[in-house]
């Protein structure tokens, strides 16, 4: 919010180095009802400064680093990761009962929920299925067999174990191609399969008919989800590929020698051993 004045002491006027980390395409203007007040303030031109200005800019994903690469000649991929030893460690299977197709985000993220109300509730009056809404405020449009519970850091991984199918749709535009897929993540490291809108970087964390699927048209999201509700071996096959993917791909524990390259710290494996999970 407000001019870049800190950054430019920082790294102008003091001469330190900066470095700048951003995941999602905050140069684009993007207003929300959740946001619209906060919005009015925001400079979103100064992005570009900024990244002109760091020493280096850590970025989540190729649609960022493109950007931060017209600026800046020292651009740092750094994936959006979770912790698969000490947090996201559990998986659970449920084969018996009613599938639970769930969706975890904030109030300002429930608008994408939304252009999905309709999908879902088609996808109702075919097939049984409840639908686990994870969030800091209860959406108020219809969803079909809606339970919902409210976000909390405390129990966020017990909630989230309760979903046997994790969605996260979005709105195929430029904005979204800077999201970092942090949903699909989260889903995935607990062995729960994911499927989302074919956009951005969805594409590249889901494997497509491996650890789950990605959609461009309702149809498409009615055949996905139809099947994974419908086959619980195929839920748990890909639950436990996506899992493998995330510790290897999208965990911190794969990903502390390039986070420590931010800094010029180099580290071999022997330094940041990683201990399996049991899962």
């Amino acid at each position: 919010v407000g001019p870049p004045i800190f950054e430019w002491l920082w790294a102008k006027l003091l001469r330190k180095k900066l470095i700048y980390d951003f995941d999602d395409s905050i140069w684009i203007p993007n207003t929300s009802e959740g946001n619209s007040l906060a919005a009015q303030f925001k400079c979103f031109w100064k992005v570009a400064k900024i990244c002109g200005w760091a020493w280096k800019v850590s970025v989540g994903n190729a649609f960022l680093a493109e950007f931060a690469g017209k600026f800046n000649t020292q651009v740092v991929f750094n994936p959006t990761c979770v912790d698969t030893l000490r947090k996201y460690n559990s998986t659970v299977v449920h084969k018996e009962g009613t599938v639970v197709v769930g969706w975890t985000g904030s109030h300002s993220t429930l608008p994408f929920l939304e252009t999905l109300s309709p999908v879902l509730n088609k996808l109702a009056t075919h097939v049984k299925f409840t639908f686990l809404v994870i969030c800091d405020r209860e959406p108020d449009f219809p969803l079909p067999n809606m339970k919902f519970i409210r976000w909390n850091k405390h129990t966020e991984i017990e909630d989230l174990l309760r979903i046997d199918i994790g969605i996260m749709p979005l709105k195929n535009d430029v904005w979204a191609k800077g999201k970092c897929g942090f949903k699909i993540i989260q889903y995935m490291a607990l062995g729960i399969p994911a499927v989302a809108t074919k956009v951005g970087v969805n594409d590249t964390i889901i494997d497509e008919g491996e650890n789950g699927y990605t959609c461009t048209t309702e149809a498409e999201w009615m055949i996905a989800l139809t099947d994974l509700i419908s086959d619980a071996n195929k839920r748990e096959q890909m639950g436990a590929i996506g899992r493998s993917k995330i510790k290897r791909v999208y965990s911190i524990q794969a990903n502390s020698a390039v986070f420590l390259s931010l800094f010029d710290i180099v580290c071999t494996p022997s330094q940041f051993p990683v201990h399996e999970s049991k899962v």
